[in-house]
């Protein structure tokens, strides 16, 4: 069997509200709980799986999506009045970045109500 990562833990000081704001920006819905756990769970079946607690140090995630998906992502930050950068030091913000390494990948980071640094981005490459 090929090794795959089916679930992480994010922490989170309210699971629910930080599970609703990821699902809400991917287009996706909040799970039904498992456990004391609010999961969020994607395409290729990994699952988010939020956890409450009150101290943690925050978290980088990042998330394949199509050109659409990324547009339609782009479009609920903006309109959610989310601010983004093109950076992940957070310094350019309000744009998206163009990969130096991949052919036509584009990206943008914002951070979750807990301070994680979530980052969309697209595969880019051939057709591009």
């Amino acid at each position: 069997m090929a090794v795959e990562l089916n679930h992480t833990i994010v922490p989170a000081r309210n699971p629910q509200a930080s599970a609703q704001f990821l699902a809400e920006i991917l287009g996706l819905r909040v799970d039904p709980p498992v456990a004391h756990f609010t999961p969020v769970t994607l395409a290729n079946q990994v699952s988010l799986d939020y956890d409450q607690l009150d101290d943690f140090e925050p978290h980088h995630y990042a998330f394949m999506v199509s050109e659409q998906e990324f547009d339609a992502a782009l479009a609920r930050i903006q309109h959610g009045g989310v601010t983004h950068y093109g950076d992940p030091a957070c310094q350019e913000m309000g744009r998206i970045y163009h990969s130096k390494r991949t052919r036509g990948r584009r990206g943008t980071y914002f951070h979750d109500p807990d301070g994680h640094l979530m980052e969309i981005l697209t595969p880019g490459g051939a057709g591009s």
